[in-house]
This record gives structure tokens, sequence and C-alpha cells, in this order.
């Protein structure tokens, strides 16, 4: 699955980061040909966090997400819309 975000603040930054780094599936963020590991947070804070961002979750069929209402509120709140896969 894959959505697009737009971060604008470290804060949002950190939450995603924070929110990735309690999932079992692997997430990536992908700006133009750089994609780094979602839970990285030299890797996500490599990117331009002020411009839109590829999320993609690496999930199988035994990988759930771990998400809390917050959780669904923040990633509702930050996406712009839905990726192409």
């Amino acid at each position: 699955m894959e959505i697009i975000v737009r971060l604008k603040t470290e804060e949002n930054a950190r939450r995603l980061i924070n929110f990735a780094s309690k999932q079992n599936c692997d997430i990536d963020i992908s700006l133009d040909h750089y994609t780094v590991d979602a839970k990285s947070v030299m890797g996500v804070f490599s990117l331009d966090i002020s411009k839109c961002l590829k999320v993609t979750f690496h999930c199988s069929g035994t990988d759930n997400l771990n998400c809390t209402k917050e959780d669904i509120d923040f990633i509702k709140n930050i996406a712009v819309g839905l990726g192409t896969h």
C-alpha cells in the first residue's frame, strides 16, 4: 500500500518515525529517486519534509499494522493522496 504525505514539520516527521518503528513490516519513504527506511531518523530527516513524500508499506499476509485511533488520525492529517500501487 502506498500513500502520499506532506509532513511539513519536524514533529510530524518524528511522529511518523515513531509510528513506523512500532510496525512489524517494512515501511519506506521516497522522494524523487531517494528511498529511505521510515524507521530511520537520519534517513527521514535527509529528505525535504516540506515536499510530498511517498510512504510505502511492505506488509505480507502475516504482518498487521499496529494502529491506535491516534495513529489513524495522524495519518489522515498528513495524507494528501493515495499512491499508484
